[in-house]
């Protein structure tokens, strides 16, 4: 159902929006359902529940919530794939998905063939499908093959390919769920330029994720999505902050258990080698105010792509994020050899931190901190004491002072 239009810069508008599916399992009771647009007591899930939600334009919104919590039913709505059970969807302009990339790309026919069979569908005509297709394949990068059936590409240039058609049509509304990381070495990159052009050139973007990372690097608004309703909508900061917390509380059920062993990631772009905590001179638990944290690290990056960026997080016996540094906010350039390779040390001095128990992570980053080229979470523990009675998690700098 579509709502009257506005005259204001709304472009994305739902209201009392709500999305079920039938759990019949008798194929005739379910046409029946269809038929007659009723659902059997107690015979349905909830994919989401009455959703309002208004975008304007050039807004960057993003999307958090568990795996099943109706990111990706909402996305569906907003571009017209799915319909909603109830409730009124407008949106105004054109939309481009980044959801479920080529899935309407045909293997029998050549790349070429598919570009223009879908260029329908994202709006474009046959005379814009012509303009563009240069660009189409040399953003891909996969000249060579255009003319070759699709079933004969490799995963990447297939994604690659798909990206490329999906990003060209110059959106008004750019819709993506988890589809930032298509591609590997110079082409991730490539994706994220591309993306980062649409934002800055005023597009309304929606964006789906797991990265918090992510999510508060791009966006200025973030919304929780949790059993199919919105748990907060507010700034992108404080929406991850909550939801991090939450999530860490629930994950962790309050046994005050370390998090789980570390956790490697590397790809084409960059791969860890070593990261490293320095010890306190007598190789005991850290102490309160008085011994420095030293994180060093050293990775290989791909040296045809701009030098990536280094961020070091410490975590709480939760798992929490309790504070986090990176080269590029403090203006600390990285020195990499005509091979690729980066030594990068961080001093935390006079560790505040309060007594207990914390993990570091480290993350290599592309040039601009948002594409996770390289991660390894909770790769040491740091042990802290204290010789006071002090509370808390971190001791804080302060003064007393006469209170008149």
């Amino acid at each position: 159902m579509s709502l009257a239009p506005t005259t204001d810069d709304v472009v994305i508008d739902l209201r009392d929006v709500a999305k079920s599916y039938s759990l019949e399992s008798q194929p005739w009771r379910r046409l029946w359902q269809q038929l007659s647009g009723r659902t059997a007591q107690g015979r349905q899930y909830d994919a989401l529940h009455r959703v309002d939600l208004r975008i304007r334009r050039g807004e960057v919104v993003g999307i958090v919530g568990r795996n099943g919590a109706g990111k990706s039913t909402l996305l569906q709505i907003v571009c017209g794939v799915l319909q909603p059970s109830r409730g009124e969807r407008r949106v105004q302009g054109r939309v481009a998905a980044l959801l479920e990339l080529g899935a309407g790309f045909n293997p029998e026919l050549t790349g070429r063939e598919n570009v223009r069979l879908n260029g329908p569908l994202l709006g474009l005509s046959a005379a814009e499908v012509n303009r563009r297709m240069d660009g189409i394949v040399e953003f891909a990068g996969i000249a060579e093959f255009i003319d070759q059936p699709v079933r004969s590409y490799s995963s990447g240039m297939f994604v690659r390919l798909a990206f490329s058609m999906a990003t060209s049509v110059d959106p008004e509304i750019l819709v993506v769920d988890e589809a930032l990381s298509v591609g590997d070495g110079a082409f991730a990159r490539k994706s994220y330029e591309r993306i980062m052009a649409l934002k800055d050139r005023g597009t309304t973007i929606l964006f789906c994720s797991h990265s918090m990372f992510q999510v508060e690097a791009l966006c200025t608004r973030a919304l929780w999505l949790e059993g199919g309703t919105v748990r907060l909508d507010g700034p992108a900061h404080a929406v991850t902050v909550e939801y991090s917390e939450w999530l860490a509380r629930r994950e962790q059920g309050g046994s005050g258990d370390m998090p789980a062993q570390a956790q490697r990631f590397d790809s084409p772009s960059a791969a860890l080698q070593q990261v490293q905590v320095r010890p306190p001179p007598d190789g005991q638990a850290f102490r309160n105010g008085v011994d420095d944290l030293v994180v060093t690290t050293s990775f290989r990056s791909d040296p045809g792509i701009p030098c990536p960026t280094v961020g070091v997080v410490l975590h709480g016996a939760d798992g929490r994020a309790l504070a986090s540094v990176g080269n590029w906010i403090d203006g600390a350039a990285l020195k990499r050899d005509a091979a690729g390779l980066v030594r990068v040390g961080v001093t935390f001095p006079a560790l505040p931190l309060l007594k207990g128990r914390y993990t570091v992570s480290v993350y290599v980053l592309c040039d601009r901190a948002i594409h996770v080229y390289a991660s390894a979470e909770h790769v040491a523990t740091v042990e802290v004491v204290q010789d006071h009675v002090e509370q808390g998690v971190v001791s804080l700098p302060h003064r007393w002072h006469d209170g008149g």
